[in-house]
């Protein structure tokens, strides 16, 4: 009476499937996953994560420019 057979089971994850979607259930799934990665990278700390360089963060059609105000 305690434990559930693998008929129970498999009832439960139609029932599921039927009322959530497949569609669904991956986003679920996709999000759970973004949200595991971010707390590990949460966890490193700041002392591990590297200084992005120039090469990193603009490509070559990329033009830094500074812009003045007109009086």
């Amino acid at each position: 009476m305690g434990s559930f057979s693998i008929w129970h089971w498999l009832i439960v994850l139609v029932i599921v499937m039927l009322v959530f979607g497949t569609k669904k259930l991956g986003n679920i799934g996709e999000d759970l996953g973004k949200a595991v990665k971010g707390f590990k990278d949460g966890m490193k700390g700041e002392e591990d994560k590297k200084p992005a360089t120039p090469s990193q963060v603009a490509d070559a059609s990329t033009v830094d420019v500074d812009a003045k105000e007109k009086k």
